[in-house]
């Protein structure tokens, strides 16, 4: 029995899985005990703790809790096999969000993918132990499912193709699923699915947000996810749930990785990954780990302080500086525009040569053609003015800083002429008669000043007008420069260092 037990919980398959890359990333080990490093740790001393996994792919998470188990309850049971079997059959459940990955996890927590087979370390008298699998279908209504808003054009499949219709998000009487309560709920779910709504900008919908909202439901004691950082600053389905989240003062911890791949080695994750714990005693002040570059920073966190999180401890005060002045900001009036500017989609092609007069110019991802005035339906007012104009997404499409970890945030930008508009790959700010004004503005997005206050709110490739809630709107009458606005707003020689050292200049 203990040689087969030492030999089941080697961890180097699950790293090599871990290394894959999907929207269902597989944990390596290693995360998975950094996150169970911050449960107190008399819960694996307590023969009465129940764990649940609602997205098991591997079952990493009951694997390494069972290890933790097995030391720690040898005391109230000095039989080993007596102890395994009290631990697998009382104490950690699991719902597989695919059939392979429920005879993954069974495999790796039981030794076997059929816990009443012979092979199993624990015998069970069903074939899933306490790892269930159960196919459901989704809920259509309008074309949509209503748990998760999948397609049904997608997603109504045959039985011969998984329909991703995750169990655990997809009924309401999450009690019945297992019959009782859970002390602990774990798990990296499911990141997001696939919808291809064409003319919407919308290639997937988030999904790991519905796993975290659901857990709640069922009133854990200790809740501990691993989900993208994206959260942070909202987007797609997800500005409630920032909301809730950053209001929720029994947060009590989150590490972030700006970077996945130092979570994830080898997996991109747009935006950089964070897990959490959240407790349901805990109030006040969050503790705040932000990784990158394998330097760590931490520091005590009021979630709540502004509508989007800052990532970056080393920010935080500097934009305090900046807002303190009450100014206008470039996500208001005359600052950044809609997504869709002019109302033209990225794959918009007009004409290659004029055909009437008065026919505007429109930058068409990287071309140049003509469309008729009157078919220009947004923003209809800028047309004849002068506008800074950059592209829609960022320099760095992860979140990734360059190999001297600097950002330079934004990358084609120019300065229409009156008469020329943008497709919805570009946005445009800060519009004005004067060709002055105006140059004056696009050299202002080009400091450093600008782009540090922008990629506070980065937590993915696409930039929008909500990334510059911290950026205050100027006097545009006249050029500025990175020092004159250190000195205008104050700030001290370490935090210019701290810019100048993450942002790059322009080319």
């Amino acid at each position: 029995m203990n040689t087969l037990f030492d030999k089941v919980y080697n961890p180097d398959v699950l790293s090599c899985l871990a290394n894959l890359s999907s929207d269902e990333v597989f944990t390596p080990p290693e995360i998975v005990n950094e996150m169970l490093d911050l449960l107190p740790q008399e819960l694996f001393q307590n023969p009465d703790t129940t764990f649940l996994d609602p997205a098991c792919k591997t079952g990493v998470f009951l694997r390494e809790i069972a290890k933790r188990l097995i030391k720690g309850l040898e005391r109230q049971f000095p039989d080993l096999q007596e102890r395994v079997d009290h631990i697998f059959h009382k104490q950690l459940f699991g719902i597989a969000i695919t059939e392979l990955t429920s005879l993954l996890s069974r495999r790796g927590v039981y030794c076997s993918k059929y816990p009443n087979g012979e092979f199993s370390v624990t015998k069970f008298k069903t074939a899933e132990g306490n790892i269930r699998y159960k196919r459901i279908p989704h809920t259509w209504k309008n074309g949509k499912c209503v748990f998760c808003g999948a397609s049904e054009s997608e997603y109504s499949r045959g039985d011969e193709l998984e329909t991703h219709a995750y169990e655990f998000i997809h009924i309401n009487d999450l009690e019945k699923l297992f019959n009782m309560k859970f002390d602990v709920i774990i798990s990296n779910p499911p990141y997001q699915l696939s919808v291809n709504e064409a003319g919407k900008g919308l290639g997937a919908i988030p999904q790991y947000h519905r796993f975290v909202l659901q857990s709640m439901k069922l009133k854990p004691s200790y809740l501990l996810m691993i989900i993208p950082s994206r959260w942070f600053a909202g987007g797609v389905g997800l500005d409630e749930f920032r909301r809730k989240m950053l209001s929720d003062q029994r947060l009590s911890r989150i590490v972030d990785y700006i970077d996945s791949s130092e979570c994830f080695p080898g997996v991109d994750v747009n935006g950089g990954i964070c897990y959490f714990l959240w407790d349901e005693k805990h109030t006040g002040k969050c503790l705040y780990t932000n990784i990158l570059g394998g330097k760590a920073t931490t520091e005590y966190r009021q979630l709540d302080e502004y509508d989007i999180f800052i990532r970056r401890n080393e920010a935080v005060d500097i934009i305090k500086k900046v807002m303190a002045k009450g100014e206008a900001t470039l996500a208001g009036e005359n600052g950044c525009s809609p997504q869709t500017p002019y109302g033209f989609l990225s794959t918009f092609v007009g004409t290659e040569r004029k055909l009437h007069d008065d026919d505007c110019e429109i930058l068409c991802s990287k071309r140049w053609y003509y469309v008729a005035r009157k078919e220009v339906k947004k923003s209809v007012r800028t047309i004849d003015m002068y506008k800074p104009m950059f592209s829609k997404l960022s320099c760095e499409h992860a979140g990734n800083p360059d190999k001297n970890g600097q950002y330079r945030v934004l990358s084609r930008m120019e300065l229409l002429k009156p008469g020329q508009i943008c497709s919805q790959s570009y946005l445009t700010a800060c519009p004005s008669y004067s060709k002055e004004h105006a140059q004056n503005a696009f050299d202002y997005l080009r400091t450093k000043f600008v782009r540090f206050l922008m990629l506070q709110t980065l937590v993915g490739m696409n930039i929008s007008i909500s990334n510059f809630v911290f950026v205050p709107m100027q006097d545009f009458s006249k050029p500025l420069t990175d020092a004159e606005l250190y000195a205008k707003y104050g700030l001290s020689d370490e935090e210019i260092q701290f810019i100048e050292s993450m942002i790059r200049p322009m080319e």
